[in-house]
């Protein structure tokens, strides 16, 4: 089995772009790939001496450690200068091996969009926690500009809301709308650079061309009020003209800090809807699907165990994914269970060590109760609700016994945890505003 340069960097990638921001990991990361892995060693490709000092400076032992962690037979890593020409060879065979027949100008960012084309509706796998995300953006597809105006999508980092988002673009984009995507940093960004040069109406006329504009990551125009204001306007003018309008957040608008509340009315206009993190059943179809765009072989009882296993994101996933797919190239074989049991343990992103009455006082001061009357034998409904929502997240997120936490939380019968917990599984498919609160409480917590 070759062993598949691109899926170790891609493996590296992820986890750098988790640990780093987003502006830094554009910056030192762009362009980069694996040229070859020889003796141990590992050459890496970067588009200039500039970034080769950065990255061995700052970044080289985090590198290293990502590669070791991928197979202890890397012991060294070289930067390697490639020219622009050799490197767009590399890129166009890179390419060729990818899909023979896929066009170039369908392969790469539209920079007159931002879109990327491998974010598309046929690649993103629909699960419960995502299912009311995706039909909201069904739904704005059929009916741009009229239909959930503007569409709001929040979640936690590596949920899938960039990729929904841009879906959405792709898709329209066909039908020879006017589409752009961008960050609310690029945004801001764009802004500021347009009233140094002192031409604040071209910046304003490019927004206002679109027939849909997608804006990312919006929490970080938080505190900074004249872009906010430059945003209420745009957003007014595209409303107006029944401009599809789409913003993505890790967190709901109410949850913003420092936002105008004439913005947060606008963002309310239309639909607010929710990315939670993925159930296992939803991580399994994921895991399925990407070893299948992989062509690469799992067995059903490793797929089991790393959906019930890993409960972060799915970039997370991805990137245990990518790195169980390299060691299995590295070793020219299907890895058994226990192999990938041990891999995990040393490679997994453990989880928050959070007590049983840190989650107890957490979730009583979300909902403004005494904490010490969970553990009270009251069956006041203001007093239910939150204890069953404790019993929910510990089985849930920390996987603790029924028996252990009815011993926790005042002695309760096991078999009452059980109820409580099937109870609040069935009200969170239900109603969306519990299924928001326990989203919240979870990105607090975990």
């Amino acid at each position: 089995m070759e062993i598949d340069n691109k899926k170790i960097w891609d493996t590296v990638l992820v986890e750098m772009e988790l640990s780093i921001s987003k502006p830094n990991f554009n910056t030192w990361f762009k362009d980069t790939y694996i040229l070859k892995t020889e003796d141990g060693t590992v050459y890496l490709s970067v588009p200039n001496n500039f970034v080769s000092e950065w990255l061995s400076q700052k970044f080289h032992n985090t590198i290293l450690k990502s590669l070791r962690n991928i197979s202890n037979s890397f012991h060294s890593l070289q930067y390697v200068i490639t020219k622009e020409d050799m490197r767009l060879k590399a890129s166009l065979e890179k390419t060729q091996l990818i899909n023979r027949e896929l066009p170039l100008d369908n392969y790469y960012i539209n920079k007159d969009d931002n879109l990327n084309p491998r974010y598309t509706f046929e690649a993103f796998v629909v699960g419960p926690f995502n299912e009311l995300a995706h039909a909201a953006a069904q739904a704005v597809i059929k009916k741009p500009g009229i239909v959930y105006n503007p569409l709001f999508i929040y979640g936690n980092t590596g949920h899938g809301k960039t990729h929904l988002i841009q879906a959405i673009g792709n898709h329209l984009k066909s039908s020879q709308r006017k589409i752009f995507y961008t960050t609310s940093e690029k945004f801001g960004q764009e802004y500021v650079n347009a009233l140094q040069m002192n031409k604040p109406n071209f910046f304003k006329e490019k927004y206002r061309k679109y027939d849909v504009l997608v804006m990312d990551d919006i929490q970080f125009l938080g505190g900074k009020m004249k872009m906010q204001e430059e945003l209420f306007h745009l957003f007014n003018h595209l409303y107006d003209n029944n401009k599809q309008i789409i913003f993505s957040s890790d967190k709901h608008p109410a949850l913003i800090q420092d936002l105008e509340e004439r913005l947060r009315s606008r963002f309310s206009a239309g639909m607010i809807v929710d990315i939670p993190a993925p159930d296992s059943e939803s991580r399994a179809a994921i895991i399925r699907t990407k070893i299948t765009q992989n062509n690469f072989p799992l067995s059903k009882e490793v797929v089991d165990y790393l959906a019930y296993s890993l409960s972060g994101n799915i970039r997370e996933l991805e990137g245990i994914l990518n790195s169980i797919i390299c060691q299995s190239q590295l070793k020219d074989k299907e890895l058994s269970l226990n192999e990938v049991k041990n891999f995990i343990k040393t490679s997994a992103k453990p989880k928050k060590n959070v007590s049983t009455k840190e989650v107890v006082k957490t979730v009583a001061d979300f909902y403004n109760i005494e904490e010490n009357s969970i553990y009270e034998k009251t069956r006041k409904k203001e007093i239910i609700k939150p204890r069953q929502i404790i019993m929910y997240i510990l089985r849930e997120e920390f996987n603790i016994s029924y028996p252990a936490i009815g011993e926790k939380l005042g002695g309760r019968d096991h078999t009452t945890v059980m109820h409580s917990c099937e109870k609040i599984k069935n009200d969170i498919a239900a109603d969306s505003n519990l299924a928001t609160e326990i989203n919240q409480l979870r990105s607090i917590l975990v």
